[in-house]
């Protein structure tokens, strides 16, 4: 029996950027840890953050999502926010730069962020699959509003997910 590798998000809510440190898959499972903490960091005043993917194995459209909402929501705060992926592997890059992120957000490979600068953020898996197809719903929603290409890309995901929800 092999053990199941945990995701972590570290993060550092004091300092300026808050940082972030994704270990592990960034996946719809676990993503709406990360959207509620930087939510609540907005709210909270916070205009700049950094996510570091040095230790990140992987991650999908819907965490992809959660960063661009975030991304998107940071465009409309006064002062205006900012967002940066550093430390991104190559699939990774790739996967952001496929979907247009990079014209959202900085994608910095230059920036670090060392691990005296984050706390451990408790990681949640979301058992409603009802509020999890809302969340898949939206995190794809928010790739299409980055760039109208990716509506085709995610078509089947977005009606499966609305027929999940209305089904509720």
């Amino acid at each position: 029996m092999t053990d199941t590798p945990t995701t972590q998000f570290l993060v550092n809510p004091d300092s300026d950027p808050v940082a972030v440190r994704v270990e592990g898959k960034a996946t719809f499972q676990n993503c709406g840890t990360i959207k509620d903490f930087v939510a609540r960091m907005i709210a909270d005043g916070k205009r700049k953050f950094v996510f570091d993917f040095q230790a990140c194995t992987g991650m999908d459209s819907t965490f992809l999502g959660v960063i661009a909402g975030a991304a998107l929501q940071l465009r409309k705060t006064d002062p205006r926010g900012s967002l940066v992926l550093t430390h991104l592997n190559e699939r990774n890059d790739e996967l952001v730069h496929n979907l247009g992120l990079n014209r959202l957000l900085t994608v910095d490979n230059g920036q670090s962020v060392s691990a005296e600068d984050t706390a451990f953020l408790q990681h949640t898996v979301v058992a409603d699959e009802i509020a999890a197809a809302r969340q898949v719903l939206e995190a794809h929603r928010n790739l299409v509003d980055v760039d109208g290409g990716n509506e085709a890309k995610f078509r089947d995901v977005i009606e499966y997910c609305q027929q999940q929800i209305d089904k509720s």
